[in-house]
């Protein structure tokens, strides 16, 4: 009877637990897509609201101080202060500070049917350092949302930071369209383009 009891105990537990690990592995799936999605047909209207939030969350603009400038390119490329060249292929950002390679980082760009399209232009001017999607609350970072440090090419699309479950990805394919880095990384060049401008920064996108 005793023995019987046991290997009912020990039964239970396994499907208790595993039933967590599914309901863990559940959870992280879910956060594969924790950011906004720039395909979305309304996503101009997003985007304001996310300006207004940041607004009066901060107190400053989203925007720096540097968006009206001439008309047209500054610099291309490499004679650009600063040239993130990202490959979908590679799945990894190239930083280049003065024309130099500086720094390799995994990325995750879009999954299937959210491809990340190719970019080569200077940043748009919107960049954040904290951002909470309220569709997609998971996966918040350190207090700053889950797009944390972003820096925006065009549209809804952006260079960002994310959170810790989504960190195994970097490297694969995992992301709504934007192009995903660890948040230290989106630190580094979200400060390096608040410090240089827009129009010595460009961002290359490519297969």
């Amino acid at each position: 009877m005793f023995k019987s009891l046991m290997t009912a105990f020990f039964l239970v537990s396994s499907l208790a637990i595993s039933a967590q690990a599914q309901e863990v592995e559940v959870a992280d799936n879910e956060n594969v897509m924790d950011e906004l999605n720039p395909f979305d047909a309304n996503i101009e209207e997003t985007l304001q609201q996310m300006d207004q939030i940041y607004f009066e969350e901060t107190g400053s603009s989203p925007f720096i101080e540097n968006l009206i400038g001439p008309m047209g390119p500054t610099c291309y490329r490499s004679s650009c202060k600063v040239w993130a060249q990202v490959s979908r292929s590679q799945q990894k950002m190239y930083l280049y500070i003065d024309g130099v390679h500086t720094n390799t980082w995994a990325v995750s760009t879009g999954t299937p049917g959210h491809g990340t399209p190719n970019f080569d232009t200077h940043p748009n001017g919107r960049i954040y350092d904290k951002y909470t999607s309220t569709k997609y609350p998971g996966g918040d970072y350190n207090g700053l949302g889950n797009m944390p440090y972003a820096v925006f090419i065009s549209g809804g699309f952006a260079i960002h930071g994310t959170g810790t479950s989504n960190w195994k990805k970097l490297g694969t394919r995992a992301s709504h369209g934007c192009i995903r880095v660890h948040p230290d990384n989106a630190f580094k060049f979200n400060r390096l383009v608040r410090e240089h401008g827009i129009y010595k920064t460009w961002i290359t996108v490519h297969e």
